[in-house]
């Protein structure tokens, strides 16, 4: 029987009726507050909307924290506080549509909370913090874990991912789920960044028809305009540090195996890892001392053994810049936007003010080779069909929705999308569905060529040996470009970006706010060796102490026709699938 029969499995047990009549109702369902939105405070001159709770605008963790030790604020009052933002700016007003769906026992977590620092004291620096979590990371809770994708629908989590568990208990409130790149942007060809079946596009918050980059796009957009004060994303390539920069918030994309993917929605093993976004470097690091350590459900966890920190705050130093040495690389990572590269050659000044020697340029060995190479792309369609239909299997049935499909594999999943095309294939297909489903297991020669060249590429000849060479402390380049026009009739206005190496290599990265253009935040990336984050933090920290460059988005519907406009056709990029 084909796969991209209907009736694959069970599929035609639902009517395409019944189901599409079944959507309507898991669509009304997705954001659940649970009270009503607080008043609006007063109109915003210069955006035209509502300003709503300004009191935790750009406010950070330590603050927020110190406010409830001081008895200001209780952790109810700032559940709250965000969820009246959301509901008035993110799903009306604005419409930033970064949150799927907020956690209903939010506000009862967080009563129970308030109640353990009155009788013991705060857990530790995130007791008592709302943070958001990509729509890949599962919850064992009332809360959907579903890619964005609707053949999720039907099934749930039998428990929480590792970073959920952490994050519980370090004393955060999971505050709810954040909008993405359905499928994490391995789904097809053609695709609009930020854009999910279940949750639709997702849009940018300084300039909302601009695009918020993906595929971890609802996690940063959320944080940059105060939905929460921390999210979780995900990066196989890019899709931490891209939406970081393009909505001007930090992002840390670990080195892989430094924090636990399990219960984690995949793409490939070899490169996931589950990392924060923050409108700061210090929010960043705190989030990420609490989700690192050996996790016995993801063997690649057991390498972070002795080379991980509970407490990534204490390495920054606001001048830790002083007397690094830091590469930029130059070739592939300039060149595809002036605007990108006038508001990096700035930042590299500030950091050469700030103390650093700055090596300019540095040439990495096999950048060309990686630029030729298809090697990622072949890996990540082994891998994905190979370790999906695994994690599909831990599933259970959801009983909210009992009558919705339940597929179990990759080829389930290809004839649902096919099923319900006019909704989840509505502006692009299933062409990467499709490749990876011809895969023949992680046992392939290609595969196995495939994975050793591509950690070639990226480490003993790649990022290790420009380091060597130079002797380096890190190495920086732009993040990617000012974010473009959202298009979902012609997908991404993709120019470039830095991330693929370190993503190959499974090696660390940081994007940090670096300059604007046209009211557009830009990011430039620190980039270093595995385990390389207390550098990389001490670093991007100093920086962003002597720049800073972050500012608030004010929710600008458009920049206008005249505004800003890239001239010249959409640049093909080498590797074809990035930004996941």
């Amino acid at each position: 029987m084909s796969t991209h029969d209907s009736n694959v499995n069970g599929f035609g047990s639902v009517s395409r009726r019944d189901f599409l009549q079944g959507t309507a109702v898991v669509a009304g369902a997705l954001l659940v507050t649970g009270v009503e939105a607080h008043a609006l405070i007063q109109e915003s001159a210069q955006a035209g909307v509502p300003n709503v709770h300004e009191d935790i605008v750009e406010v950070g963790i330590a603050e927020l924290q110190r406010r409830m030790t001081r008895g200001e604020l209780t952790a109810r009052q700032l559940v709250q506080k965000y969820i009246d933002r959301i509901t008035k700016l993110d799903q009306s007003g604005p419409t930033v549509n970064s949150v799927l769906e907020i956690n209903p026992d939010a506000l009862a977590i967080a009563d129970a909370l308030d109640a353990e620092r009155r009788a013991k004291g705060p857990r530790g620096p995130l007791h008592g913090i709302p943070i958001l979590l990509k729509d890949n990371i599962d919850t064992a809770d009332a809360m959907l874990t579903t890619a964005g994708s609707l053949g999720l629908v039907g099934t749930q989590p039998a428990q929480d991912a590792t970073v959920a568990r952490r994050l519980r208990d370090a004393g955060a409130i999971l505050l709810g789920k954040a909008n993405l790149s359905e499928w994490a942007n391995f789904r097809g060809n053609q695709s609009s960044s930020g854009w999910s079946g279940r949750g639709g596009q997702c849009n940018n918050p300084y300039v909302l028809d601009r695009n918020p980059c993906g595929s971890s796009s609802g996690s940063a957009a959320a944080v940059s305009a105060s939905f929460a004060a921390a999210s979780l994303g995900t990066e196989t390539d890019g899709s931490i540090v891209c939406p970081s920069s393009a909505c001007g918030v930090v992002g840390i994309k670990p080195t892989v195996g430094l924090t636990s993917r399990a219960g984690v929605i995949p793409i490939a093993a070899s490169q996931d890892t589950v990392g924060p976004h923050g409108r700061t470097v210090a929010d960043a690091a705190a989030v990420l001392g609490a989700l690192v350590g050996v996790d016995p459900r993801d063997a690649d966890t057991a390498g972070s053994a002795g080379k991980f920190y509970t407490d990534y705050t204490q390495f920054l130093d606001p001048n830790g810049l002083k007397g690094a040495r830091i590469g930029v690389g130059r070739a592939s990572y300039f060149g595809y936007s002036p605007e990108t590269d006038r508001a990096i050659n700035a930042a590299i000044g500030i950091l050469q003010y700030a103390g650093a020697t700055i090596i300019d340029p540095v040439v990495i060995p096999s950048l060309d080779a990686y630029n030729q190479s298809g090697a990622e792309f072949t890996v990540l369609l082994y891998e994905f069909k190979a370790q999906l239909n695994e994690y599909l299997a831990t599933r259970v049935a959801n009983p909210r929705f009992p009558d919705a499909p339940k597929p179990r594999t990759l080829a389930q999943l290809i004839a649902f999308n096919e099923a319900v095309r006019d909704v989840e294939l509505r502006y692009f297909g299933q062409e990467v569905f499709l490749a990876a489903e011809e895969t023949t297991g992680l046992q392939a020669e290609e595969y196995l060529a495939a994975k050793a060249e591509a950690r070639r590429l990226g480490r003993e000849e790649g990022i290790d040996a420009v380091m060597d060479e130079h002797k380096l402390d890190a190495i920086v380049a732009p993040t990617g470009s000012p974010a473009w026009t959202t298009d979902l009739v012609n997908g991404d206005l993709f120019l470039g970006a830095s991330s693929g190496l370190a993503a190959v290599a499974g090696y660390p990265l940081i994007s940090v706010p670096a300059g604007w253009a046209f009211g557009l935040p830009i990011g430039m990336t620190f980039m270093g060796r595995a385990y390389s984050e207390p550098t990389l933090i001490k670093l991007a920290y100093a920086f962003e102490q002597v720049s800073k460059f972050r500012r608030a988005p004010r929710f600008i519907p458009t920049i206008g026709k005249r505004g800003f406009g890239y001239r010249g056709k959409k640049r093909a990029t080498t590797i074809t699938h990035v930004h996941r």
